[in-house]
């Protein structure tokens, strides 16, 4: 089973003898680049293309390989899920467990597909977020974006011409000619599950000839996609990037390391032989890819603004927002694959308590506690949802309770001064604080508030880093 976190783990460990690439250079040996430079293109390689590998390893088990148990369904073919994400989900690492998910991966190369969503009552929070094999977030459908109304939009791909259609709301263009569509749709409690299935009964997807009622194009060349796992990307990093790039055409942000790519047998129609090349070549891409892997790191332990414990950054947007910032987009893509723009919402993550001191829950026990009307400020909902610090991935538990948040507030017990207290800790804080348990691994842990829809008028989150309200702090008690 590949988890993502596995892949972050073992994607740059390369078998630097006996390595199985197949499909760098076919260059004369003089007109090869050098040691140092191949070093430092294939560092730059590696943050550029950590985010689209991850998208092809998830789109792999999602939407191609039928045979793992986190397929969802096939292109433009949208999958419901009438549950929320559990310790058994492990296909993506920090899985939001607040919100039914609905997927969609879509092959837009024959044509553009018209996602339908139905009326949706003001009072419960739902997006469809459109997120493209570079991981740049393109738009959004939704309760902030585009109101609760019922309405068609339109997803056409980078090569498409064509007039937008009568009832169209809107088109939204990916760079990419495969893209995903993630679908969260609030579910209020265990009771309110069968309202959710109603709603998600009414997203309807289908390709744009089909809503013309007109006959379709000719389809798409089939497409022998490359298996992947956590083994195969230990050596084939780069070869998945190859095959990646030929859906994606190359935009002016993009010149520079495309030709950089270029250099060494990478890109859109090349090859990239690396199991012949000779034992010094192998070591200049393996040193380069570790290279990349510790800055990814680096920043993402450093990027954003430290608060009370808390990192709160913005990594997630559309192509403007990266502007060729390709350590930014990695690092979003590694602390959490297919995050949301900050506006929709926000992300403030720690792994450490309010002295610095790493969250260890075999070791001690801990709380959060949000002072009277200083709950997060949000148009939507909150959550404070724990994982395991090593996977990032949910943790099976006795309650199976994997997060708190503000659905929940009534069965919560809140303190004579009208506080609220989260007990984060591995074992049961006792029968009387039980309903505001949430329960810690046995080891490091990792720990993701969210905050969906947050407000913009003070107290705020927004703008990230320098808003009026910040999220309380981590404390060890025992």
């Amino acid at each position: 089973m590949l988890t993502k976190r596995d892949f972050l783990l073992s994607g740059v460990s390369l078998a630097v003898a006996g390595a199985a690439f197949t499909p760098i250079w076919s260059f004369a040996q003089q007109e090869r680049p050098g040691f140092f430079d191949v070093k430092a293109i294939a560092e730059e390689g590696f943050i550029y293309g950590l985010p689209i590998v991850m998208n092809y390893a998830v789109m792999y088990e999602y939407a191609i390989d039928r045979s793992s148990s986190q397929f969802k369904a096939p292109f433009n073919q949208i999958n419901n899920e009438a549950r929320v994400f559990t310790y058994k989900d492990t296909a993506v690492i920090t899985p939001n467990s607040d919100t039914p998910y609905s997927m969609l991966f879509m092959d837009l190369r024959a044509e553009p597909i018209i996602l339908s969503v139905p009326a949706v009552d003001p009072k419960r929070y739902y997006s469809v977020m459109l997120c493209d094999a570079n991981c740049y977030n393109y738009g959004y459908i939704g309760s902030r974006a585009t109101g609760s109304e019922a309405g068609d939009y339109m997803v056409a791909g980078p090569d498409w011409k064509g007039e937008t259609p009568a009832g169209i709301k809107k088109v939204f263009r990916s760079t990419t000619q495969f893209s995903a569509a993630a679908y969260r749709t609030q579910l209020f409690g265990p009771d309110d599950m069968e309202n959710v299935k109603k709603i998600q009964a009414g997203y309807k997807v289908q390709p744009l000839s089909r809503y013309l009622n007109q006959p379709p194009p000719p389809p798409a060349p089939e497409i022998k996609f490359p298996k992947i796992n956590k083994e195969l990307v230990k050596t084939n990093f780069f070869e998945y990037l190859d095959f990646a790039l030929q859906f994606a055409p190359a935009q002016p942000v993009e010149a520079d390391i495309r030709a950089k790519l270029a250099r060494i047998g990478i890109g859109a129609g090349k090859t990239f032989n690396f199991k012949d090349l000779p034992l010094k070549q192998k070591a200049e891409v393996a040193l380069g890819m570790k290279e990349g892997e510790r800055k990814v790191d680096e920043y993402l332990a450093k990027a954003g603004t430290d608060m009370n414990g808390w990192r709160v950054a913005s990594y997630f947007g559309d192509s403007a927002f990266y502007n060729g910032n390709w350590l930014l987009r990695a690092a979003g893509a590694k602390g959490g694959i297919y995050g949301n723009d900050a506006v929709e919402a926000t992300y403030p993550m720690s792994r450490v308590d309010s002295d610095g001191r790493k969250l260890d829950g075999s070791k001690y026990a801990y709380t959060i506690t949000f002072a009277a009307g200083q709950l997060p400020p949000v148009n939507a909902f909150w959550s404070v949802t724990m994982y395991d610090g090593k996977t990032q991935l949910l943790i099976k538990n006795p309650i199976n309770r994997y997060l708190v948040n503000s659905p929940m507030l009534p069965d919560l017990k809140k303190n004579a001064d009208g506080s609220l207290t989260i007990y984060i800790q591995n074992k049961s804080p006792g029968a009387d604080k039980e309903a505001n348990w949430l329960p810690a691994p046995d080891g490091p842990i990792y720990l993701a508030m969210r905050l969906y829809w947050p407000r913009t008028e003070k107290p705020s989150i927004l703008p990230v880093g320098k808003g009026t309200w910040q999220p309380p702090g981590v404390k060890r008690v025992s």
